[in-house]
């Protein structure tokens, strides 16, 4: 069924309070609510639902609004359920006409949402972050019409990867899998697997390298016979074969220490085959060059934002993951066309790092990107512009510090696009929150110098003396 959506009736109720007549309609969250085309992200999103019989789905302007507030705030699914119910301001950002004192959605419900949506109907609420953005006066059409890009890598939420570890884990994951199908190992290794994994923890650790190898030895003994014993007991049945197949594949893997791995079939030749987390075999180990932290776990993002810093700041254009680790340069074919159709405008100018030097942009915008130490076609007018190119570092900062693209807990590769997607929206609808906060201040402050210069207020409002 399509969902149905939430207008503003205007009516009153006897036992319950409106929301409008609660609030301060002044707030500056009130304002960003009244601000956004709800009707817009409803044709948008709408468009993933059938009009065939069963459950509506929830509205869309409630599941937006939530999408966004937890964004914005950088809170947990958990944490952003209490707030709703607490705190009225977010209800009505939410569309409700009434305040409620319980949650007319389950927690999951945001999950399920998130899932159905994926990064082509999130990216809606980039486009209208951006539409908001102008409609508020935050931006103006002619900021989008330049950009810079650059990439970085977006953590997963893993432990630190070791071989150690690993060999461990994949052992108890077999061995969880044996239970639950029926299969009864010889042996599992649950003590003294433990023990093994302490002693190499320990002899690492007093720098014992060659009693932690030793060590290390025997856990990668104990996976190999946990393997070869599931490999006998599902052999000649298909069933339990196909059950297990999975696991066994990323066990092997752990098992030859990510080394010589045979290729897959229907992966490029150059695909890495190494497994870094077993329930987010996914995950890739990316190196940025930074003495602070040599290797990241995660997935490369791709982050454009505009040249010149606009009234309201400087706003995200358009964020993409890029699972594979491609080269930098090599996606701008893609890139430079997403951008253009997310901000609708043209681009004149793209500044990048020397990593993009022999990119593959558009022949319409080969001579319109400009890359870190380029000495050709250089103007004392583009040099200027070539400054501003480290103004995204920041802007990349505030997505990894403050709108939860520093640790992503969605799972999957679905999930690294959408956490990345939901992190920009969260970061323009801050901006713009900053904004309207900061007009407001400034009428204010406005409204009461005016007041305090008037001859008339003055006279009608005569100070009291001081006795």
């Amino acid at each position: 069924m399509l969902p149905k959506e939430r207008r503003d009736s205007g009516q009153n109720d006897l036992f319950r309070a409106r929301l409008d007549q609660i609030v301060d309609m002044k707030h500056a969250l009130a304002r960003l609510g009244r601000a956004i085309d709800w009707r817009f992200l409803e044709e948008r999103c709408g468009a993933v639902y059938t009009d065939a019989p069963g459950h509506p789905p929830l509205p869309t302007r409630l599941m937006a609004g939530l999408a966004i507030l937890k964004s914005m705030h950088d809170l947990s699914d958990e944490a952003l359920c209490e707030r709703w119910v607490e705190n009225p301001y977010y209800q009505l950002f939410c569309g409700e006409e009434f305040f409620r004192h319980d949650l007319p959605f389950d927690r999951s419900s945001m999950t399920r949402w998130r899932q159905r949506m994926g990064e082509e109907k999130l990216n809606a609420l980039l486009q209208e972050s951006l539409a908001s953005a102008v409609r508020t006066g935050a931006a103006k059409p002619v900021d989008f019409t330049a950009a810079i890009v650059d990439t970085t890598v977006q953590p997963k939420a893993v432990a630190h990867p070791t071989d150690a570890r690993l060999m461990h884990r994949s052992r108890e994951r077999l061995v969880r899998l044996a239970n639950t199908l029926g299969i009864e190992l010889r042996q599992s290794y649950a003590r003294v697997g433990k023990i093994a994994l302490i002693k190499h923890q320990r002899y690492a650790h007093a720098k014992q390298f060659k009693r932690a190898g030793k060590a290390l030895r025997t856990l990668k003994t104990y996976l190999g016979r946990v393997i070869r014993d599931m490999v006998r007991k599902a052999k000649d049945n298909a069933e339990l074969e196909a059950a297990v197949a999975h696991e066994l594949m990323l066990a092997r893997r752990v098992h030859a220490g990510n080394r010589n791995l045979n290729r897959v079939k229907g992966l490029p030749k150059d695909a890495d085959l190494r497994v870094f987390s077993l329930h987010a075999p996914e995950v890739e180990c990316i190196g940025k060059g930074k003495a602070h932290k040599p290797y990241e776990f995660g997935v490369k993002v791709s982050v454009a934002t505009t040249l010149n810093r606009s009234k309201g700041g400087q706003f995200v254009t358009h964020i993409q993951a890029l699972p594979g680790k491609p080269y930098d340069g090599h996606k701008l074919e893609t890139v430079i066309p997403a951008i253009e159709a997310q901000v609708g405008a043209t681009l004149s100018r793209i500044i990048a790092d020397a990593g993009y030097k022999g990119h593959n942009a558009p022949q319409t915008h080969r001579f319109k990107v400009y890359t870190a130490g380029q000495k050709r076609g250089m103007t004392e007018h583009i040099k200027r512009q070539m400054r501003r190119r480290s103004a995204i570092e920041p802007v990349i900062g505030h997505l990894k510090e403050d709108h939860r693209m520093g640790r992503n807990h969605l799972a999957g590769i679905t999930g690294d696009a959408v956490n990345a997607v939901l992190a920009a929206v969260g970061y323009n609808f801050r901006r713009i929150l900053a904004w309207i906060r900061f007009c407001v201040a400034i009428i204010c402050a406005a409204l009461a110098l005016s007041k305090a210069q008037n001859p008339i207020f003055k006279a009608s409002n005569p100070m009291p003396a001081i006795v």
